[in-house]
């Protein structure tokens, strides 16, 4: 009985968090699949049931098309970037020099100001204007041309991906940074007299005990990816045309600007359910990885 109250009051703890929870995640879930189902504006009250048309009509749209491809191109394209920037730099960052707390301290700060204010800084930089700031390098170094870095379709996302990794591959080296640092050293001293070399050690040994950290990480980039919004939205505000556009900017544009409510929580749901299986599948098949490192 003792023992069946004392659990009985640690549960009792948890009743705000799930309070908060459902109030503010389970029921904009529901509120969403139901307004989905009907024309809602935003506005009006009056509103009518009009079954599955808001989802038939995603697929018609050139926003929303647009939107998932180069979302999902900006989600694959970041995570393997920085993944692979990343991990270097937290092994060199793990190095003993004098300059070392210095240097975290300089590629962790790209992740503290916000998406936004990146993006309008990067923008003066990606100015597709003679005066522009790279613009100006690439003629004084190079003579060449100005490049259309924003509006040429391809340029522009190249652009806003370049922009988000440079944004996160700090951070994301820190993550990996405290993993490395609680790796017993005993460990690369044993590969050491075995007579492992440095590529070795960190094939064979950093690599393999770097999983656990790379699931963390490949899983915030993946979700955090999906649903990017202020980046692309500051640096190009969508364009050229749709092509940077992304599901979260249409979300914003067919529910606010054009009064659509109905379809955008439609493309609310379908979002959700994308972002869940996606997460789902990389978290399971990150820790099968784990398994098999171990």
């Amino acid at each position: 009985m003792g023992k069946f109250m004392r659990q009985l009051q640690y549960q009792v703890f948890l009743i705000p968090i799930l309070v908060i929870y459902t109030l503010f995640t389970i029921y904009p879930l529901i509120r969403s699949f139901t307004l989905s189902l009907t024309n809602f504006n935003g506005y009006s009250n009056n509103y009518d049931f009009i079954g599955l048309r808001n989802y038939a009509r995603l697929f018609a749209d050139p926003a929303i098309m647009s939107g998932i491809s180069f979302t999902v191109l900006f989600a694959v394209a970041t995570t393997v970037l920085v993944t692979l920037l990343a991990i270097p730099l937290a092994l060199i960052l793990d190095q003993k020099f004098l300059s070392k707390n210095v240097l975290r301290a300089v590629f962790f700060f790209p992740s503290i100001p916000s998406g936004l204010l990146l993006a309008f800084v990067w923008g003066f930089i990606f100015a597709p204007v003679p005066s522009g700031i790279l613009n100006t390098i690439l003629r004084e170094l190079f003579g060449s041309g100005p490049q259309p870095w924003l509006s040429d379709p391809v340029l522009a996302k190249i652009s806003t991906i370049v922009v988000a990794v440079w944004a996160v591959t700090g951070w994301h080296a820190i993550i990996y940074l405290a993993f490395l640092q609680s790796i017993p050293r005993d460990f690369y001293e044993a590969a050491s007299i075995d007579g492992a070399s440095r590529w070795q050690q960190i094939r064979y040994l950093t690599i393999p005990l770097l999983a656990p950290a790379m699931t963390v990480s490949i899983l915030l980039l993946i979700t955090n990816g999906l649903k990017v919004y202020e980046i692309p939205f500051a640096l190009t505000n969508g364009g050229p045309g749709f092509e940077t556009h992304t599901i979260t900017h249409v979300i914003v544009l067919r529910g606010i600007s054009e009064a659509q409510f109905g379809l955008a929580s439609a493309i609310s749901v379908v979002f959700f359910l994308i972002v869940l299986v996606i997460g789902f599948l990389q978290f399971n098949l990150m820790q099968r990885r784990e398994e098999r490192m171990q």
